[in-house]
């Protein structure tokens, strides 16, 4: 990065973050911090506001913002693309923000860059993100969820699993104090202290209906920091399946979040999964049909032949 281009970006940098030390910045552009002290006196020399506070750090004065910069064909293009992603994927509120940003965005692009984004643009399409596009029930919870969240107030909903758990039973009333909004595999996850479970758990929100809002408050607790969460792993039991060598691409193609390994064979192909009980892969493999043969463990051997039975006494 040249000196003109760290200049720029030191200021954007103190704009979103307030106060940064010369450590920090340094740190940030991989530079001394000698070279930091250098660029903050140019950018002051160039008229521009910072403010030094011993032992804390730079920051801008309190009012002064960058003019708007300006963005490359790349640049632009990320951003409108990823306008269309919240639009589909965030809630009703979200994607209003997200139309008006790019509208935004399209009006202060210059008439060159304007036109070549478009022609980027009309090279791709994201076509519903993820495994299914986010329906209207979705949308009005995570709108819902995300405000639970900010305003620390816990919430109440039922909830369906898509296993039982050891009583049978698949349906639950949960009360929770909502920590996070974790988007996985194109699926809305919400991350909460479960007051049932009495620990953190995750929760779909394809699966959830009743949701409402508690004037409870709650605490978040001191060390918890979303983007540093790391969930427990618990898929602690091993399946082997081969697949015909008919359909050896198709199954690379389906990247299952259970998978391990694949391993080349003469006879097929060997996959390894890791899963925390097997039936959580049984319509897998029955998708597959005579395609796929389970290998280990013996208990999902039997739980496939007596679906397989079942199939033959319906036809």
């Amino acid at each position: 990065m040249n000196k003109t281009d760290r200049l720029l970006a030191i200021v954007i940098e103190l704009q979103r973050k307030g106060v940064l030390r010369a450590e920090d910045l340094a740190a940030r552009f991989e530079t001394s911090t000698r070279t930091i002290y250098r660029d903050i006196q140019a950018l002051s020399e160039a008229g521009v506001p910072v403010v030094g506070a011993p032992g804390q750090g730079y920051s801008l004065m309190e009012g002064y913002f960058l003019p708007p910069v300006s963005f490359t064909v790349e640049e632009a293009v990320a951003l409108l693309i990823g306008t269309d992603f919240v639009e589909q994927k965030f809630d009703t509120g979200y994607g209003a923000k997200a139309q008006s940003a790019r509208g935004k965005i399209e009006a202060v692009l210059p008439e060159s860059v304007h036109s070549e984004a478009s022609r980027v643009r009309a090279t791709m399409r994201l076509l519903a993100a993820g495994d299914a596009p986010i329906n209207g029930r979705e949308k009005q919870y995570l709108e819902a969820l995300r405000q639970a969240i900010l305003e620390r107030r816990k919430v109440k909903f039922h909830y369906s699993k898509n296993r039982p758990e050891v009583d049978g039973n698949r349906h639950s009333h949960r009360t929770a104090a909502p920590y996070g909004l974790i988007l996985v595999r194109g699926s809305w996850i919400l991350l909460a202290h479960c007051e049932l479970r009495q620990e953190l758990r995750h929760f779909r929100l394809s699966r959830m209906s009743g949701l409402a809002v508690l004037e409870d408050p709650f605490l978040f607790p001191p060390d918890f920091q979303l983007e540093d969460y790391l969930p427990a792993d618990d898929r602690n039991v091993r399946v082997r399946i081969l697949a015909n060598p008919a359909i050896v691409d198709r199954v690379k193609e389906t990247c299952s979040f259970y998978l391990e390994t694949f391993e080349d064979r003469e006879e097929g192909l060997v996959i390894t999964f890791r899963v925390r009980q097997p039936e959580e892969l049984l319509h897998w493999v029955l998708g597959w049909g005579a395609n796929a043969v389970v290998l280990e463990p013996e208990a999902l051997k039997i739980r496939v032949r007596q679906e397989a039975e079942k199939m033959l006494e319906r036809y």
